[in-house]
């Protein structure tokens, strides 16, 4: 009894997304390279993984997604440390680096594919996401509607190697595609500010 006991215990205490020293949070915000960068900048992050998830084909390719009908969602999924950086600080994030004011879109990419999208993996995150969700509504520096999803997480597809970390692998095309899908220019229209966005590529 004594052991049941502390076993609840410990699991209303873990942090949102807990998998024990870790947890993970998935985030679809348009294009996933464009992800992954913001993210692998903050202390306590320890990887993003671009993928697909959302949708019901079981194991889609990049070119399936990318034509659309499959359902699923472009998407980064974060591991991180909850004791180095809250999930808090990581909605933080989201919301300055997509457009919430644009359904089945993200700057230039068009798409149910394409939509921008919160994932939560336990009713902690749940919590977290609406509130966050709530403030931005009350305190938003734009004027358009909020149209991202909040839903919960469905099993997540990695995406084929050559998408990991792509703009480490290839920084020029990474910063011309960038460029040309007007998403810092945006960023900046709905923000008021540059935020962390281009993730130094």
């Amino acid at each position: 009894m004594r052991f049941l006991l502390m076993s609840l215990f410990l699991f209303a205490a873990a942090p949102a997304g807990a998998q024990g020293p870790t947890a993970v949070a998935t985030f679809a915000g348009g294009c996933f390279w464009c992800m992954e960068p913001p993210y692998d900048k903050l202390d306590g992050v320890l990887s993003t993984t671009s993928g697909y998830t959302g949708g019901q084909l079981e194991n889609p390719t990049y070119k399936q997604v990318s034509h659309g009908g499959t359902g699923h969602a472009e998407a980064v999924q974060i591991e991180y440390d909850p004791s180095r950086v809250s999930y808090e600080k990581l909605l933080e994030v989201f919301w300055h680096n997509i457009d919430p004011t644009t359904a089945n879109r993200q700057f230039c990419d068009s798409g149910n594919q394409y939509r921008s999208a919160i994932f939560y993996h336990d009713a902690e995150q749940e919590r977290l996401a609406r509130a966050s969700l709530a403030e931005l509504q009350k305190n938003k520096p734009f004027s358009g509607k909020i149209v991202t999803q909040i839903v919960a997480a469905e099993r997540f597809y990695v995406a084929e190697d050559y998408h990991q970390d792509y703009y480490k692998k290839n920084p020029l095309r990474y910063k011309y595609y960038r460029y040309a899908c007007g998403r810092d220019k945006r960023l900046e229209q709905l923000w008021g500010v540059k935020e962390q966005s281009s993730g130094g590529a």
